[in-house]
């Protein structure tokens, strides 16, 4: 990471979304929370009012959302992956880290999430 680097994080983004292999998951929504890390320099930002001279944010996570809750996803690392790929997709990005949560995904558990990263 340079000094220049920004660093966005994008912390417990709950949604609703088709999850999972058995039949109750494929016929109800179920609760899920991403946290996304984003880095890309940030030289021209660090001075500047102008949006266009930002990584904006809000249209990473809009193109998110509309994603996650338009779609069925039978596995964790797929849903996980596609996250990253739409976080990864503007050209400033050198580093994408995505965590998904699957909540009350096993008994006595919290959660279970799957972790991937992506660096240029």
């Amino acid at each position: 990471m340079s000094q220049s680097d920004a660093v966005i994080r994008i912390k417990n983004l709950r949604l609703r979304t088709f999850i999972g292999i058995k039949e109750e998951e494929i016929a109800n929504r179920q609760d899920i929370v991403i946290n996304l890390q984003i880095r890309y320099p940030a030289e021209k930002s660090r001075s500047s009012e102008d949006i266009n001279d930002a990584l904006n944010y809000r249209t990473i996570t809009k193109n998110i959302i509309r994603h996650v809750e338009s779609n069925r996803f039978s596995l964790l690392e797929k849903l996980t992956q596609d996250v990253l790929d739409i976080a990864r997709e503007h050209h400033w990005v050198t580093y994408a880290e995505v965590e998904v949560d699957k909540l009350h995904a096993l008994r006595y558990a919290d959660s279970v999430s799957i972790t991937l990263s992506w660096q240029r």
